[in-house]
């Protein structure tokens, strides 16, 4: 029993804390003593518990919680607030002047219309000329047709 102990003293404190817990919490849950319920992420109260709108300072909490640079987060959430209210709040709802745009270059080598696609559920523009020259209404002549076994 001592080499088990020494063997268990003698990994990483992490890998240690984490194997135990890899053994303890579903023992735990098959004793019965706390309700395996409580080890269950439930999907409902974890993606619906804040609105979108909280999202990046829920985001700074996560990264704050698991060690990581907060001032990194701030600066990010404050250059996104920035960049939305010059570029949609002050220019539309202010009567502001536009201060930002896109740079012309990434329009050329990133245009922003993809191979004739004019949208959702719309057909191409070619093809709505072309049904409104035949007709259109969304009909198509399909022909006579024939009845099976007639030749």
């Amino acid at each position: 029993m001592s080499d088990i102990g020494d063997w268990f003293r003698s990994i990483p404190a992490i890998t240690r804390y984490w194997f135990a817990a890899t053994v303890a919490v579903p023992l735990v849950g098959k004793l019965g003593l706390i309700s395996p319920a409580y080890f269950f992420l439930w999907p409902e109260a974890f993606l619906y518990r804040f609105q979108a709108c909280y999202l990046p300072w829920v985001i700074l909490g996560f990264n704050y919680i698991i060690g990581g640079s907060v001032i990194n987060e701030l600066i990010g959430n404050l250059v996104g607030h920035l960049y939305f209210f010059l570029m949609f709040r002050y220019p539309m709802d202010l009567g502001g002047r536009n201060f930002l745009s896109t740079p012309q270059f990434l329009y050329r080598w990133l245009p922003s219309r993809r191979g004739g696609v004019s949208g959702f559920g719309v057909p191409p523009a070619s093809m709505r000329r072309a049904a409104d020259q035949n007709g259109g209404g969304g009909r198509h002549n399909w022909g006579q047709g024939f009845r099976l076994g007639d030749q």
